[in-house]
């Protein structure tokens, strides 16, 4: 395990996920089911942030899931995930999810989603996490705009409490 001194790149823990979207998946116009996709989103989310960390890592919100496109019933569904922004416990997981129909082959950006998760040590406290190390201006940009995102919900946080 690295220390949380130490750092990680981002690319350390980005997860890529794949389903198939059946029956089972879908609503009664053979669309893929939003919360069946919110579950997914948040999977591979927690073990990006869980590798990021090295510690179990919980939900702590789910910020600005858009449904672009929709996904039918036999397409394949992409998920790829990476923190975007690590503070001293918390990190920012962004995810951007792809469907992909198998018989054209064409793939398209249906879903993007940021969540925040906690790192927790085996007593479930709150746990330092590495910092992010920032090796691409995409992943500076990203964590910069997180920081932003961060603000937002601290204010909205402040508002309603």
């Amino acid at each position: 395990m690295v220390a949380a001194t130490e750092g990680k790149a981002v690319a350390q823990s980005r997860t890529e996920m794949t389903e198939l979207v059946l029956p089972s998946d879908s609503n009664q116009l053979g669309k893929l089911l939003g919360g069946r996709l919110m579950h997914w989103i948040d999977l591979a989310a927690a073990v990006t942030a869980n590798r990021h960390a090295g510690h179990v890592s919980v939900t702590a919100s789910m910020d600005s899931l858009e449904f672009l496109h929709s996904i039918q019933v036999g397409e394949v569904v992409h998920l790829v995930a990476q923190v975007n922004w690590a503070g001293r416990t918390s990190m920012e997981v962004g995810v951007e999810v792809y469907g992909e129909n198998m018989d054209t082959g064409e793939r398209r950006k249906t879903s993007t989603a940021f969540l925040t998760f906690v790192a927790l040590n085996s007593q479930g406290q709150p746990v330092a996490v590495p910092p992010l190390l920032l090796l691409s201006l995409e992943e500076k940009e990203r964590f910069h705009a997180a920081e932003a995102r961060r603000q937002d919900r601290l204010k909205h946080r402040r508002r309603f409490s």
